[in-house]
């Protein structure tokens, strides 16, 4: 069987190399990926020795669309991505996540009737002004196999009229809905190890015994707006002078101009004077690993980076108003204090101290990847 794999971004190839992994190891003689990147997000750090270092097959395709537009960008890749689509002919379209790729690769498929596989299914932060959440809830309405990291993926699909237990031949007018845990929990087991044998970021930092808070803030909804800049760096520079810890920021060169730009000079003078903040480029996934495994504790507005805090056993400040990640704030492992300055401060003080939390397996036993090949088998042979 051939399937075609869509994916727009870093993360997205670092997602999909889960299911790569199990189909070389153990479907091989039963399932052939094709790997189509539609270039949504240029990344420089792309390079052949991202893809020799973490042993991910380098895409088959790349449409190169570039930024743009939501409209322009999901046109052009809905039409690359059918063209190859029709040339492949396969017998199915996997897709990941909530991206302008993953709703293009969506819509190609289902109006030529390719069976779809939305893998993160479910998940919902029922906030209809987030782009990733409109592209999330319509892929999951075109899909065929719906493969949701966590049982409260489920029970939004089922709020949405998705029936559980179908039988016969599945379609997108008859899909099978399965929780199947989290193929980033099966990644994060996997190269934990090799982030060990590879990084030397902790080493490079002078961070071996410190203890250190890592930190990331990349969201449009953040970064756009200086009130919220402000409050975020301040209270990251409070939490630094009035504690032990130091705070690790790899920034995008964007979220930099932002500091440069929004900020006040008095907060600006104090990120540069101090010795606490150690501000970094943008870091590969293995020394994101190495310094997640390290840290005390986690601050960002990241998705991935909520989840490994969790994989990772830290606790974590969520710089967003809401997540789909609701299970770890409903355990108590992280708390949501979106840009506010006294939220954070407090937050920070809640999780810190604690010595109590727990861990329940939420996402999976890190055989995701396998499960979801094994049943893409069964449904589309």
């Amino acid at each position: 069987m051939k399937i075609i794999t869509i994916v727009g971004a870093r993360p997205q190839i670092i997602k999909s190399s889960a299911i790569s992994r199990a189909i070389q190891n153990h479907f091989s003689s039963e399932l052939e990926e094709v790997i189509v990147h539609t270039g949504q997000h240029y990344d420089e750090n792309m390079s052949k020795v991202f893809f020799d270092e973490m042993k991910i097959p380098e895409p088959n395709y790349n449409l190169n669309v570039g930024s743009g537009s939501h409209g322009e960008q999901t046109a052009k890749m809905l039409e690359g991505i059918e063209e190859i689509l029709l040339k492949e002919k396969p017998d199915g379209v996997i897709i990941y996540g909530d991206t302008n790729s993953t709703v293009a690769g969506a819509l190609a498929a289902i109006k030529i009737h390719i069976p779809l596989i939305h893998i993160e299914a479910g998940l919902r932060s029922f906030n209809k002004t987030m782009p990733e959440e409109v592209n999330r809830i319509a892929s999951d309405h075109m899909s065929t196999l719906l493969f949701t990291p966590t049982k409260t993926g489920i029970e939004n699909l089922k709020k949405e009229g998705f029936a559980m237990g179908n039988t016969g031949k599945a379609s997108p007018d008859n899909p099978y809905v399965y929780h199947c845990g989290d193929i980033m929990y099966d990644n994060s087991l996997h190269f934990s190890t090799v982030s060990t044998e590879k990084s030397t970021i902790i080493h490079e930092l002078d961070l071996d015994g410190v203890p250190f808070i890592l930190g990331t803030v990349h969201r449009d909804s953040n970064t756009d707006v200086p009130e919220k800049m402000e409050a975020i760096f301040s209270a990251l520079l409070e939490i630094s002078e009035d504690s032990d810890f130091k705070v690790v920021l790899p920034l995008h060169p964007r979220t930099r101009k932002k500091l440069e730009s929004d900020l006040t000079e008095s907060i600006r003078r104090k990120i540069i004077e101090s010795e606490h903040l150690i501000i970094i480029p943008p870091a590969g996934f293995l020394d994101i690993i190495a310094l997640e495994k390290n840290a005390s504790l986690i601050i960002t507005d990241s998705g991935g980076l909520q989840k490994e805090a969790f994989f990772f056993k830290k606790p974590c400040i969520i710089l967003r108003p809401q997540t789909e990640w609701t299970e770890i704030v409903e355990n108590g492992n992280a708390i949501l204090a979106d840009a506010d300055y006294d939220k954070i401060l407090d937050a920070f003080n809640r999780l810190i101290d604690r010595d109590d939390y727990t861990y329940p397996p939420f996402y999976g036993d890190g055989k995701a990847a396998e499960f979801i090949c094994q049943k893409i088998i069964d449904h589309l042979k």
